[in-house]
């Protein structure tokens, strides 16, 4: 069982920058698939950026630009780094990772609270 953890959320002004990390306990090296999803008051989870085993990465089109997804394997940790945050990025912000291997299984973290307010 890999347990993920979120940190780096806040409050922070328009225009500022985060970086958020997933740390996980485990060896992220099995993992298929990784990304970030945001759940904002009032409104479903979306899908904000993900990358596969290769680096591959993909953005939701109203991130693209100013989220960098990442990962460093050796740190078991997945980042996304967010500049030019505007008040609709304000969201609970959750990490997930996939294993395909020995059998399909998906982790998620609790989230954490990334508000941009003036």
């Amino acid at each position: 069982q890999v347990q993920l953890v979120e940190s780096g959320g806040g409050l922070v002004q328009p225009g500022g920058s985060l970086r958020l990390s997933c740390e996980a306990s485990g060896s992220i090296v099995s993992m298929n698939s990784m990304g970030w999803y945001r759940q904002a008051p009032g409104k479903q989870r979306e899908l904000v950026a993900a990358i596969n085993t290769e680096g591959s990465a993909n953005y939701a089109d109203s991130v693209k630009g100013r989220f960098t997804i990442s990962r460093d394997i050796a740190k078991n940790t997945m980042y996304l780094q967010m500049i030019s945050l505007k008040p609709e990025d304000t969201a609970v912000y959750s990490c997930n990772m996939n294993r395909v291997f020995p059998r399909p299984i998906g982790y998620w973290g609790r989230g954490t609270q990334v508000t941009v307010s003036s």
